[in-house]
């Protein structure tokens, strides 16, 4: 464990919770705020040495698992978003969410989050914090951990669709990494979920 991965994993997690803040102060978009800060937390986070992106199963099982995971994933999003579009601040809050794409190409919001924030923040999250604390706290334990601080960093959005997302999602990416001894079937999960909610955005029944 060296002192980079340490400034890393201690550092990210405010810097995440200081782009929300940005966010929610409409000083930049998610798109911006995001992509400049996940793609380069993932990117040290690769370059620091530590991510775990191998898997104890093998990469075509760990890379169909993701896969599967990200399609159940948003399905089971999209049942939810029909059911609780019926909570104003909650339907409100995620057209509010949507519209801050507009003006941004499918093409360019697609190469951000799939292809920049999501793998980011797998490699910081799962490849990078989560390994590393499971030296004191064991792997079921870091597991856990490192996913009360990822909701809680998003959480400072104050978004109700980002925090009900880093909850689940985060809950399921956690727990594939921890199966799949790697950050590869996260990655991929996130980033086919990330893809189907950009281009399929669950309807609300209103």
């Amino acid at each position: 464990m060296s002192a980079i991965q340490l400034a890393l994993a201690w550092g990210g997690p405010p810097l995440v919770a200081a782009a929300w803040v940005l966010v929610r102060r409409r000083r930049v978009s998610i798109w911006i705020a995001m992509g400049a800060t996940l793609g380069p937390l993932g990117l040290a986070a690769a370059l620091s040495g530590r991510p775990r992106v191998g898997a104890e199963l093998s990469t075509g099982t760990a890379a169909g698992a993701g896969v599967g995971a990200g399609i159940a994933l948003y399905a089971a999003t999209a049942a939810f978003m029909f059911v609780a579009s019926r909570w104003p601040a909650l339907a409100r809050q995620t057209e509010t969410l949507y519209d801050q794409r507009r003006g941004l190409p499918l093409a360019a919001a697609l190469a951000i989050a799939v292809l920049v924030v999501a793998p980011g923040e797998e490699l910081f999250w799962r490849g990078l914090v989560q390994p590393l604390l499971e030296g004191p706290l064991g792997a079921l334990g870091a597991a856990s951990a490192a996913w009360v601080v990822y909701v809680a960093a998003n959480a400072v959005g104050g978004s109700l669709p980002i925090v009900l997302g880093a909850a689940v999602g985060g809950a399921a990416w956690a727990a594939l990494a921890l199966w799949t001894g790697g950050a590869l079937a996260s990655a991929l999960s996130h980033m086919v979920w990330t893809g189907m909610m950009i281009v399929l955005p669950p309807v609300s029944r209103r």
